[in-house]
């Protein structure tokens, strides 16, 4: 007798969205796609074309009242109705595989947190995690084990960055409305992965950034950027070096560095799409990955299979929800600072300084 499968339905039909769909539908055997939702009938009737007896729903709240069977939910949404549509499968009871971020409001995102932590009391089985994909990368977990075993010494300084191969259509320029800002959007990633290099109760100490609108200049209506650096010093003598971009030629550029007490260990410092190299007339060279999924596809797999496997078996979650809201409070404090030009302190408890402008 074959064992009783993860009920899923995803929320967004997005480009994201499809390929969580994807992933649950072909990919993770232990979980079956029912339901997708979207406010998008052109996005319905494609989903329904590929993945056949699915079922459709224009409205999402409709979807998680017809769906008697339904155990889990993916929400891939646009980032404004994230919160709502995890609080709401919360509240029922549902499994909830939330892409980052919770919110581009650290308000916002903690209210997710007390939903569950509310619903926890009632069903302690129940599991909610925010999607950082990273976590899930075969190279970010070795380099978190060597961290962790202690293979460099004391995890001093991380610098990572986050880079997009540049589009011209003028997508991010419209998106930048609603994304609540480079370092929220892009470079929560890499927020997320100090966080978790250096451990989830590390205390912010101060963040400052600085940013330009090197090739889209209509991004600063939206008080946003093109290009940012970020500096992030925690309390225990630690800092995080940021680095987020949208005008890479070549294509995806993601790398991380940790620096301990004793050594360093480096992440995709140089970035490759295969083992191909290219030798031309001027040269040798290698291609990139087209985009971030090019990058991190197997990561959003392993994802999905492990989200899964610990809503079937009760086992611990792969992160706590805490984080994902530390990320965005980070995220949204550099987002400041980087349209301010003010450096922002914090209070080891968390409580930001507030300084006179003199």
């Amino acid at each position: 007798m074959s064992s009783p499968k993860l009920q899923v339905a995803v929320a967004g039909l997005g480009r994201m969205g499809m390929r969580h769909a994807r992933h649950f539908a072909t990919l993770t055997p232990k979980a079956d796609l029912i339901a997708v939702t979207s406010p998008v009938q052109a996005e319905l009737d494609a989903a329904k074309a590929e993945f056949g007896n699915v079922r459709t729903y224009l409205d999402y709240d409709q979807m998680l009242q017809q769906e008697p069977t339904l155990q889990a939910v993916v929400v891939a949404s646009a980032t404004v109705v994230h919160a709502d549509q995890a609080i709401n499968a919360i509240q029922r009871g549902l499994h909830v595989l939330c892409e980052k971020p919770l919110s581009t409001s650290p308000e916002i995102s903690q209210s997710v947190v007390d939903a569950y932590r509310e619903s926890l009391k009632s069903r302690p089985a129940q599991k909610v995690i925010c999607g950082f994909s990273r976590r899930f990368d075969a190279s970010y977990r070795d380099a978190h084990k060597r961290v962790t075993s202690g293979d460099i010494g004391s995890p001093s300084v991380f610098r990572s960055q986050t880079c997009d191969k540049l589009d011209p259509s003028g997508f991010f320029v419209a998106y930048a409305e609603f994304s609540g800002g480079i370092f929220v959007d892009c470079s929560i990633h890499d927020i997320d992965l100090a966080l978790w290099f250096f451990g989830e109760d590390s205390k912010v100490k101060s963040v400052s950034a600085v940013g330009i609108t090197a090739v889209q200049p209509d991004l600063r209506k939206h008080n946003d950027r093109d290009n940012a650096i970020a500096v992030v010093e925690f309390y225990g003598d630690k800092v995080a070096q940021l680095y987020c971009s949208r005008m890479m030629a070549a294509g995806q550029e993601d790398t991380t560095e940790i620096f301990g007490t004793s050594g360093k260990i480096a992440v995709n410092t140089q970035p490759q799409l295969n083992l191909v190299n290219l030798y031309e007339p001027t040269g040798i060279r290698r291609e990139l990955p087209a985009d971030y999924y090019g990058r991190f596809r197997e990561a959003f797999i392993a994802e999905a299979n492990e989200f899964t496997a610990c809503c079937l078996e009760n086992t611990p979650v792969p992160m706590e929800l805490e984080g994902a809201v530390n990320a965005v409070k980070i995220g949204c404090a550099l987002q400041e600072s980087l349209v301010t030009g003010r450096k922002i302190e914090f209070e080891e408890n968390g409580k930001r300084i507030e300084r006179a402008n003199l």
